[in-house]
């Protein structure tokens, strides 16, 4: 068994795999950065939906999409924004920044920026090991998409009691 104290997420999918190269995270593009970060924002809001919920798959399918769009990543950026360090800050301007010749359908030009921005920040702490700054990052992500949104009580028949 893995001491989750000597191996991070990223080392453990690492370690899976015979063959992998050294990936240094601050030579990628942010764009690279974001696709990973993406995925593991995706992971945790799926995650938490599975366990804080009774809903069948269509309906944690249905608030998951909800949760990882562009206009929800936006204001999730608002919430945490306060708690980044400069360095982190730094990383999220880098993919805010970035040119993206993709254009969203469902959400404004500046709320596509920021959720790119926030997403190449969690693949920059995805792919460096800092699985405990993810994880204290997203929580405040969770607690406001799911608690304080929805006042703590959820959908009627869809959340568990935590």
């Amino acid at each position: 068994m893995l001491d989750k104290h000597e191996n991070s997420i990223h080392n453990t999918v690492c370690d899976a795999f015979s063959e992998v190269k050294s990936i240094e995270p601050r030579l990628l593009s942010p764009l690279t950065l974001a696709y990973i970060g993406d995925t593991v924002f995706d992971l945790y809001i799926r995650s938490y939906l599975l366990h804080f919920s009774n809903a069948k798959v269509h309906g944690l399918h249905m608030r998951a999409i909800k949760s990882v769009c562009a206009q929800a990543q936006a204001k999730a950026y608002e919430i945490i924004s306060p708690t980044l360090s400069e360095d982190e800050k730094t990383i999220f301007r880098r993919g805010r920044n970035a040119h993206n010749n993709t254009y969203p359908k469902h959400a404004t030009i500046q709320e596509y920026k920021i959720a790119t921005g926030l997403e190449t920040l969690l693949g920059y702490l995805y792919l460096t090991g800092q699985d405990a700054r993810m994880t204290e990052i997203m929580k405040q992500v969770l607690d406001y998409l799911f608690e304080e949104k929805e006042g703590k009580k959820g959908e009627k028949g869809e959340t568990k009691d935590a």
